[in-house]
């Protein structure tokens, strides 16, 4: 069985000077919880032959659990406890920050991974969705026991969404409910076929002074990233924004692949960054390329860009997107364990349990001229991050400022 709980709130809900702060309550939560220190709980676990985890994301935080079904009754109470009495002992709270320290320089060595944080904070500032959910150097050194008690202490209060998948015992429900280690949280749980009305307000866009973000670097490597903020993903146009990023950059008639690799043979790399998110998701096209392609590189994704915008998607194309979308969700759906979490994040973020079955059925009669109008209402006017040496980004800031 695969169980999956999501609990609203995630990284976005981080203090502006604790950049990071959920990252380390999820992952200390772990390592001690109720009447368990970190390693009876560890042990615990692996003499189930199970799997534990906790995750940050930007918009909650996922508990998972794996296990066997005659397991379940022995493992979900750990679930309960890391929300109601996390122990965060000093020395584990110590070894989560290094651990993390170490994740964020490990991050800062990829150029991509540099890219995307300068068009994150060009594009959403000290926003909910400004900054990774591994949260800042600074900001981790800066912060103690107390502060993560504090986050800690309001997670009983959070709206939640338990899904439980696979074999399970069929009376779990009620098990949860009637144990002392769900107690003050059971009633802030919704099972499986239960949704709620999110009403967590998220701060407006960071208001951007500029369309152009760079950082330069030792590097021959040339990394372009255009996109925008967009919009929620329970938006009625998000299928059409989810339509579009698969016509751009999913599979090898994608119009990046055909246009970037096929005709021009200019890039090692493209595609689409294009995520679920409850507030202004990103959308993103990227392309890594050579410092002597980068001019004509970036031309190609501002014509890419463009062609979505000015152009409408033909018959054939869009019966051939259609099919990616299908295809795409259910190879993102196959485990019992990806079901869950897909459903637990669904209802987390207000949505039914049926989101899905009627996006399929709407996919149908969404025409041409739908996907056109959402891309000129919701992609014009780009921005671009780029990681590179100083002469190149020299001249793509001005190939960028004259057009």
């Amino acid at each position: 069985m695969s169980a999956k709980l999501w609990i609203e709130d995630g990284s976005r809900n981080d203090p502006k000077d604790k950049k990071g702060i959920h990252q380390l309550l999820t992952s200390t939560m772990l390592r001690g919880c109720g009447p368990y220190n970190n390693n009876q709980i560890a042990e615990i676990v692996e003499n189930s032959g199970a799997h534990l985890n906790c995750d940050t994301f930007e918009d909650g935080l996922l508990i998972s659990l794996k296990c066997v079904e005659i397991d379940a009754y022995k493992l979900i109470p750990l679930i309960g406890w890391m929300i109601t009495k996390p122990l965060l002992q000093v020395d584990q709270v110590e070894l989560e920050k290094d651990l993390t320290i170490k994740a964020i320089k490990r991050q800062k060595e990829s150029t991509y991974q540099l890219a995307f944080d300068g068009w994150r904070k060009m594009v959403y500032g000290d926003g909910p969705y400004g900054h990774d959910p591994l949260g800042s150097i600074d900001d981790i050194n800066k912060i103690n026991k107390e502060h993560i008690l504090q986050i800690a202490s309001t997670l009983i209060h959070r709206k939640k969404n338990l899904v439980i998948s696979g074999s399970f015992p069929i009376n779990l429900d009620d098990y949860i409910k009637n144990r002392i280690e769900f107690k003050e949280i059971s009633k802030n749980i919704n099972y499986q076929n239960k949704t709620f009305e999110n009403s967590n307000k998220i701060e407006n866009l960071f208001k951007q002074s500029s369309s152009i973000c760079t950082r330069s670097l030792n590097t021959k490597q040339v990394i372009l990233l255009l996109g925008k903020a967009t919009i929620r993903y329970d938006n009625k146009s998000d299928i059409l924004l989810r339509l579009l990023s698969c016509y751009l950059g999913y599979g090898m008639s994608s119009l990046l692949f055909k246009v970037l690799r096929e005709k021009y043979g200019v890039v090692y790399e493209a595609g689409v960054y294009h995520p679920i998110r409850e507030n202004q998701a990103p959308f993103i096209v990227h392309a890594s390329t050579t410092e002597d392609k980068a001019i004509i590189t970036l031309q190609l994704l501002k014509d890419c860009w463009e062609t979505i915008i000015n152009s409408e998607i033909s018959a054939e194309e869009l019966d051939l997107v259609k099919i990616k979308y299908r295809g795409q969700m259910a190879h993102s759906l196959q485990s019992i364990s990806q079901r869950a979490e897909h459903k637990a994040h669904l209802l987390g973020i207000g949505l039914t349990k049926n989101h899905d079955k009627e996006i399929l059925l709407r996919l149908e009669s969404i025409t041409g001229k739908e996907i056109k109008d959402a891309a000129r209402k919701y992609l014009n006017k780009p921005l671009l991050s780029v990681c590179s040496s100083k002469e190149v980004i020299r001249k793509i800031d001005k190939k960028w400022n004259t057009n």
